[in-house]
């Protein structure tokens, strides 16, 4: 899906009940976030309309109950998201915002231990591209 529908923090929480329990019917979410929000079970209802109209969720009927699954992939969103943000935030530059996260906050040897891995396999993907 190219064209991500906007999801406000809110809708998200939402989203990330749905995409973890999908089919989920409207008191399972109703359920979930109640014991995570203060939110009423009306407001939640709310987003939960948004996100069907935004072209997030679908729902099918099944007797009396509304049962909804994604429509939109959790990481083709986080992806779109995580993406948005670089640009907004660091002209698209990973670097710099690596950079800024590192003056911050001190990395962990395992988080340094993860990102080396990461690197690695990236370099290896990227020679066996040129490769071919």
């Amino acid at each position: 899906m190219s064209n991500l529908p906007q999801i406000s923090e809110a809708e998200f929480e939402v989203m990330k009940i749905v995409w973890k329990h999908a089919p989920i019917n409207t008191n399972e979410i109703t359920d979930k976030l109640l014991q995570t929000t203060s939110w009423s079970p009306k407001t939640i209802q709310t987003l939960i309309k948004r996100l069907v109209n935004k072209g997030a969720l679908a729902y099918e009927k099944q007797s009396r109950v509304f049962v909804y699954t994604p429509v939109v992939k959790e990481n083709e969103y986080i992806n779109q998201e995580s993406k948005s943000f670089l640009k907004r935030y660091y002209n698209g530059d990973i670097t710099a915002m690596l950079s800024a996260y590192m003056e911050s906050d001190s990395l962990s040897e395992a988080e340094i231990d993860t990102l080396r891995s990461l690197l690695s396999k990236e370099r290896q993907v990227q020679s066996s591209k040129c490769n071919s």
